[in-house]
């Protein structure tokens, strides 16, 4: 098979490496391991239900593999790999996804045993009873850490399952905020939802949840998660999502955080990603804001703002401190949607710094129904510990770049 060729792109200290089309299938969420020295790159899909499994262990000639395919109706957008399993999320898809209200979906996750990376085989299937998972946590071991739906509550709670026994996982422990019990004829006040994933360093998890902003819980006794604290971030930085992702930096004593844009055209209240400060993990303080990301001067657009589709932050680089991911105490790597690939220094936690970025060319092909404008929205980021980084789209393909030495 012929190497794709390199799409037009504009950047600052990145270097294009590779592109695979995913035969004309745009990915979403990315997970890796590495087995007999070979890298095997998951990502999963926008449009269909559908996980495509690549070789890139060459990311110049990324291979395509395997792929895990259905349930129908389904959103199988969640992927998390480690110990040689496969996490999937399960949820029914959005009417803007492409869903439809009377469509039998299926929910919850499936687990999968990928020790031999392009043939996973289906271990268990585990159900909330209700809309399924949305996002979840796994780094091996014992636990895995999920924002699922129940019946009873408004919006995604913080359940912690037990796979000890990977053929029988078993719910041990639950954490939500009282205010998302569903009480018989009332409305709630705000939509409430854990986003997450519910990030886990220690015997802390951190949880972007949602308009409620950011949630700090003791899983010391994964029975019993117990609230820490609880910073709020107000409607001022509240889309729709609000508070989407939080993730602490392993001996800093801070927590990356962001929003998620939703609007196209920005639409909305301001989308930001900034810097926690918990060295008082019982007052956390947010104590700076991530620059905005301005376009290059060839661009024909004044910002990014008004150019079309969703502008915003979106997903982080997730390391989970496994051996195959890029591991840094500095360095934050983001997609902003139609701005691309955003890359931060954080050495100094008041002042971050953009040292790099990648912006794709806009698709010229429609492989969605989303952004109603056809422009680049880079969605999730990974990084290897070689330094590859890899990203997706909702109508291109996966982009394989690395930051210039």
């Amino acid at each position: 098979m012929a190497p794709e060729p390199a799409p037009s792109y504009t950047s600052s200290g990145i270097d294009f490496v590779g592109y695979h089309d995913l035969d004309e299938r745009p990915a979403f969420k990315l997970a890796l391991q590495v087995v007999d020295e070979r890298w095997y790159l998951y990502a999963t899909h926008f449009w269909e239900p559908r996980l495509s499994i690549l070789d890139v262990t060459d990311p110049t000639d990324m291979q395509l593999v395997g792929a895990i395919e259905g349930p129908e109706h389904t959103a199988t957008w969640q992927v998390q790999v480690a110990d040689g399993l496969l996490i999937q999320g399960l949820e029914p898809r959005p009417a803007a996804w492409g869903g439809e209200s009377d469509d039998a979906f299926d929910e919850g996750i499936r687990i999968w045993d990928v020790s031999v990376p392009a043939k996973p085989a289906l271990v268990s299937h585990w159900r909330t009873g209700a809309r399924g998972v949305h996002r979840n946590h796994y780094a091996g071991g014992r636990y895995v850490h999920v924002a699922a739906s129940r019946q009873g509550f408004d919006g995604n709670i913080y359940v912690i399952l037990d796979i000890e026994r990977p053929h029988h996982p078993v719910e041990v422990g639950s954490w939500y905020l009282p205010e998302q019990r569903i009480i018989e004829g009332e409305t709630p006040v705000r939509r409430v939802s854990l986003h997450g994933p519910p990030y886990v360093s220690g015997d802390r998890a951190y949880l972007g949840y949602g308009a409620a902003g950011l949630i700090i819980v003791d899983i010391s006794d994964v029975t019993a998660p117990s609230l820490v604290s609880h910073l709020e971030i107000g409607a001022a930085f509240s889309s729709m999502i609000a508070l989407h992702t939080a993730i602490p930096v392993r001996g800093r004593e801070i927590v990356l955080v962001n929003t998620e844009a939703i609007a196209e055209m920005s639409e909305e209240a301001y989308n930001f990603a900034g810097i926690v400060d918990v060295h008082d993990e019982s007052a956390p303080r947010l104590i700076s804001l991530l620059p905005i990301p301005v376009p290059g001067p060839e661009a024909a657009y004044p910002n990014f703002s008004r150019r079309g589709g969703r502008f915003g932050p979106h997903n982080q680089h997730h390391s989970q401190d496994l051996p195959e991911l890029f591991q840094s105490a500095n360095m934050m790597f983001m997609t902003w949607f139609n701005a691309g690939l955003r890359v931060y220094d954080t050495s100094d936690p008041y002042l971050p710094v953009e040292v790099a970025w990648y912006l794709p060319d806009d698709p010229v092909e429609r492989r969605g129904l989303l952004p109603k404008t056809l422009v680049t929205q880079s969605e999730d980021v990974l990084v290897d510990a070689r330094g590859y980084i890899y990203f997706s789209d909702k109508n291109h393909g996966i982009h394989a770049v690395r930051m210039r030495e």
